[in-house]
């Protein structure tokens, strides 16, 4: 058996454009012989993989998967480079085989993930099928990110958006679980969708992210004249009311409720108004919401990097 030298890792990565590590082990696998190795990593799908490695996948679809008692559910980010191939049937059909695995999986990243099996064939692990579906499907691929939401005391209620554009999760504690609320968690998700909230409620917001934002608004005021010549108290009072008007933007619970008759009631008064009506205690505890390719703009030298790892580069 040949001795697998950094040299020959060198050589196998520049025929194949295939990751160091995955050289390594298509190396150490066929003894050293350069030439199986190629078809090693040929036969696992890497190196027709590595042809496209370079190229962002921008495009994609965001795909949600529900236990049957509801009471757990994953939302998953799956990518491609163009709009064509995330509208193909075979492509959605892999985004949905891996958010039905990331629903029961116990990883707790993105690295743990791509390393287990394969569920649909435990011969492979979930990078290996990756691999194998680029170089099926011809464009590059990415599973970006998936997030699981439990609920043991209600349910988690699952929205998408305009196609997988956009996946929504709502986790909902309750002690009746009928149409009525389902329909209420779902009206919720279709709020996170479409008002994109950043946070549940209030109590998620830091302390220091509140003084930050009062600091900014003070020194908004004292760049007025007019303004900065009122008396404290007052000055204190607009600062609060401006606190309060962004509050009812960013927190999914004091945005007025998009489906509201008078355009007033809020998004935590509803759920309070269907809980009375069906004689239940509910909360919405949480959301998460994922849209396809955000954040990309911002980081897309970043995004390129998440590409190359899970591709092995």
């Amino acid at each position: 058996m040949a001795a697998v030298t950094a040299a020959m890792v060198k050589e196998l990565r520049e025929m194949t454009g295939t990751g160091m590590m995955d050289c390594k082990k298509a190396l150490a696998a066929t003894e050293g012989d350069m030439d199986k190795a190629v078809e090693f990593l040929r036969e696992k799908g890497l190196a027709g993989a590595a042809k496209k490695a370079g190229r962002i996948a921008a495009e994609g679809i965001v795909v949600t998967a529900l236990s049957a008692d509801e009471k757990s559910a994953v939302v998953v980010e799956v990518n491609a480079e163009t709009d064509f191939v995330a509208k193909n049937e075979k492509f959605q059909t892999y985004a949905a085989d891996v958010a039905a695995q990331a629903l029961n999986t116990s990883a707790a990243d993105m690295d743990a993930f791509m390393e287990e099996k394969w569920e649909k064939d435990p011969s492979m692990t979930v990078k290996e099928a990756l691999s194998s579906q680029i170089s099926i499907i011809g464009e590059n691929m990415n599973i970006r990110r998936f997030e699981q939401v439990k609920e043991e005391n209600g349910f988690v209620a699952s929205y998408i958006h305009a196609g997988g554009k956009i996946g929504v999760l709502v986790d909902v504690e309750t002690d009746v679980v009928n149409d009525a609320v389902k329909e209420m968690a779902r009206n919720v998700a279709m709020q996170c969708a479409a008002l994109k909230p950043q946070y549940t409620d209030r109590s998620e917001i830091s302390a220091d992210f509140i003084e930050h934002e009062k600091s900014i608004l003070m020194a908004q005021i004292m760049n007025d004249p007019k303004e900065a010549s009122k008396p404290e108290k007052v000055i204190q009072g607009m600062i609060q009311g401006r606190i309060n008007k962004e509050m009812k933007e960013i927190c999914l619970l004091d945005q007025v409720y998009v489906k509201a008759e008078d355009g007033k009631q809020s998004v935590s008064q509803y759920v309070a108004e269907v809980a009375k009506a069906n004689g239940a205690k509910i909360a919405v505890k949480k959301f998460v919401r994922f849209e396809t390719g955000e954040g990309m703009e911002k980081k897309n030298e970043d995004f390129a990097a998440e590409v190359a790892k899970q591709m092995g580069q």
